[in-house]
């Protein structure tokens, strides 16, 4: 135990993040400044939006590092797969790998009721510090974590091995889990998913959980913790707290030509204001509705463009007040929208916590709202 990770653990358990004096002992244990490596992205605000800039450990100094590495802040440690510490400049592009804020990583593993003596698959080994913590509470031999990026990869083992641990640890598409090790008693994923994969379900045992973030291409997220039936099911309420994570690389969006026209299509009155697409559940229940559907812009004026189908729905303030949407293409998407919204105000307009994931043994998975005989959306498995 260090003084600056006893100090972590202080903070954690003062803000209410950190209840498990296991998982506390776990906190003061481990220096996350090995999982940091030599250098990180900070956010800096560009002229043409968002750019990272690199820093380095040797620029700022140990006591500055130090001080970073014990905050309970996320630090971006990859953009775009360029690794920080290989960054020779500010750049643009999206994060693909941070360090997230330990109160984060706390929680997560706080939900996931994992016990001493249980085996854990851990999708998404990113830096390793989450990797860490459940080695020191578990032993390293219970701990297996797959990573889909192999410099990613590279960084977190250098900082396991630091740290003293060597936990089984593969680089390969983590939607396929790790079979070799099966079966497990939890499966906890530090990336979000669209829909729970299948090998999931297949390696867990029967009365396990899997405990991970549900996302979409919309950007609305919920918080899944689901338990293993004995008839092949599993099934579970999300959970209050609001935890998200980068997207699994392969349930990312495709690329999409940045260049579209807005306005085509048939017009008519909405039904709802758009502006409940900027509320974190009134996105989440919009996704359910247009799974395969993109958001561009924000309040008053929504642009839904359908990447599977080219599909597009358009809206704007009406003249003599309200709004018009102007909709184009197979799919209407804003009717499918406004439905689901409309049932979502009719039970309340409640946080995500009041719906549910339920994914059958003929691999179907339904959200669900209020309980399982509730208004339903199919996940697009």
């Amino acid at each position: 135990m260090t003084d600056r990770s006893a100090g972590l653990a202080e903070r954690l358990i003062s803000g209410g993040h950190l209840h498990d004096p296991q998982w506390r002992a776990a906190v003061e244990h481990v220096s996350r400044e090995f999982f940091l490596g030599d250098a990180v992205f900070r956010r800096v605000n560009g002229s043409y939006g968002t750019l990272w800039e690199p820093v380095r450990r040797q620029d700022v100094g140990d006591e500055e590092w130090l001080r970073m590495a014990d905050s309970d802040e996320s630090w971006v440690t990859q953009v775009d797969g360029v690794m920080a510490a290989a960054a020779t400049d500010t750049m643009g592009g999206s994060p693909t790998c941070s360090s997230t804020m330990p109160s984060l990583v706390v929680r997560m593993l706080g939900v996931a009721e994992i016990v001493d003596t249980d085996s854990v698959l851990e999708i998404g080994t990113g830096t390793g510090y989450s990797t860490a913590l459940m080695c020191h509470r578990l032993g390293e031999a219970r701990v297996t974590s797959v990573e889909y990026d192999r410099a990613v990869a590279a960084g977190a083992r250098a900082g396991l091995s630091r740290q003293g641990y060597a936990p089984t640890l593969v680089v390969g598409d983590g939607l396929g889990g790790h079979p070799e090790n099966a079966e497990y008693d939890h499966l906890i994923a530090t990336c979000s998913v669209r829909y729970i994969p299948a090998p999931w379900m297949w390696q867990v045992r029967d009365g396990g959980t899997i405990t991970a973030p549900l996302t979409g291409w919309m950007h609305g997220s919920a918080f899944a913790h689901l338990r293993l039936g004995d008839d092949g099911t599993a099934s579970g309420r999300f959970r209050a707290e609001d935890i998200s994570f980068m997207p699994a690389r392969p349930h990312q969006p495709p690329p999409r030509s940045p260049f579209y026209l807005t306005g085509l299509g048939e017009a008519r009155a909405s039904r709802i204001d758009p502006k409940l697409l900027d509320d974190s559940t009134g996105v989440f229940v919009a996704q359910l509705a247009a799974p395969s559907a993109e958001k561009i812009g924000d309040g008053d004026e929504v642009f839904l463009i359908d990447v599977a189908t080219g599909s597009q729905a358009t809206t704007e303030p009406a003249p003599d007040g309200g709004w018009s949407v102007h909709q184009h293409g197979p799919l209407r998407l804003w009717d499918a929208v406004e439905d689901a919204i409309l049932t979502w105000q009719r039970a309340g307009s409640p946080h995500q916590s009041a719906f549910g994931l339920t994914v059958t043994r003929d691999g179907r998975q339904r959200v669900w709202l209020g309980d399982p005989d509730g208004p339903s959306w199919n996940l697009p498995v």
